[in-house]
């Protein structure tokens, strides 16, 4: 038996929540081409006859602008600690940017094994992928270097095969059935959150957030209400629409993935409310999960 702990490092937007969902075979990260989906950390637990790695999705590094973005960042960087691997994920389809350069140095004052996943070669041709592998290659001594594209589930089994080698534990952490630790409560939350991602424009992802208010398992169905916190009115009327029409569309998307996910009917309410400034609340922050990592 082999097992450990990997972490999924990146910027936003390079593919992380996709690579773990099909790692997985589960939907258990949302995803969206909106930057900085991932605010919690998520467990997703991949197993196999003698194996079993439990991979850490984490926020994506970037420029921290409030209280928010300062935690988010804290706790990715708390999660490239006490790991076996840490997977730094870059979007291939682009050039190397200043953003991957600074997680690169951050990354050099570490001593575990550090395996670069160019992400996205569906978008590129073989010999771009080259190119790719040439720019990063002498700015960090990498242990692998492992082109994939996770949406398409190009070379990831090749990808697992390769982290079994840095694998130091002997011990099941968790039962073969769980493929993840986040409760169903914060699922929900997430995917509501999601569909509001996909269906609003780009300013209003980083003002909301979504929390489990109520849940309550009766005979035939299972009773939910998921609050949508924004942090402006004007915000509030973008997520609940015309005649309430955004927010309808929300809740039915949400209401089907939900029941897939329960495998029960399930009746969803959902509610927006304004808390001025929530992303800079530390006490509320702490309420909606999101803690400081020392």
């Amino acid at each position: 038996m082999k097992s450990g702990f990997v972490s999924i490092i990146g910027r936003p937007n390079v593919g992380k929540s996709t690579l773990i969902n099909t790692i997985i075979n589960k939907k258990i990260a949302i995803t969206s081409d909106k930057a900085q989906t991932t605010r919690n950390i998520i467990q997703g637990v991949y197993n196999e006859k003698d194996t079993q790695i439990v991979f850490v999705d984490t926020p994506g590094i970037h420029k921290p602008i409030n209280k928010l973005g300062k935690i988010l960042n804290k706790e990715t960087y708390a999660l490239t600690k006490d790991v076996d691997a840490i997977l730094f994920v870059v979007d291939a389809s682009v050039n190397l940017g200043s953003g991957d350069k600074f997680i690169i140095n951050s990354l050099k004052q570490n001593d575990i094994p550090v395996i670069l996943v160019l992400n996205k070669i569906d978008k590129i041709r073989p010999e771009q992928v080259l190119l790719m592998i040439e720019s990063y290659k002498d700015l960090y001594p990498f242990a692998e270097i492992v082109p994939i594209s996770g949406l398409k589930n190009d070379n990831v089994d090749r990808l697992i095969k390769v982290i079994k080698k840095y694998l130091t534990d002997d011990v099941k952490y968790f039962p073969d059935e769980v493929i993840t630790s986040n409760s169903i409560y914060f699922m929900i939350s997430e995917l509501v959150r999601e569909k509001l991602l996909n269906l609003t424009i780009e300013e209003v992802p980083h003002s909301l957030t979504c929390t489990t208010s109520h849940y309550e398992e009766k005979k035939d169905l299972i009773e939910i209400t998921v609050d949508i916190i924004v942090d402006r009115d004007s915000i509030k009327k973008i997520v609940i629409g015309k005649n309430g029409e955004r927010l309808k569309t929300v809740g039915s998307l949400a209401r089907k993935d939900i029941e897939t996910m329960l495998g029960k009917k399930v009746y969803l309410e959902l509610y927006v409310k304004t808390i001025k400034k929530w992303r800079e609340k530390e006490k509320l922050l702490n309420e909606l999960g999101f803690k400081e990592f020392e």
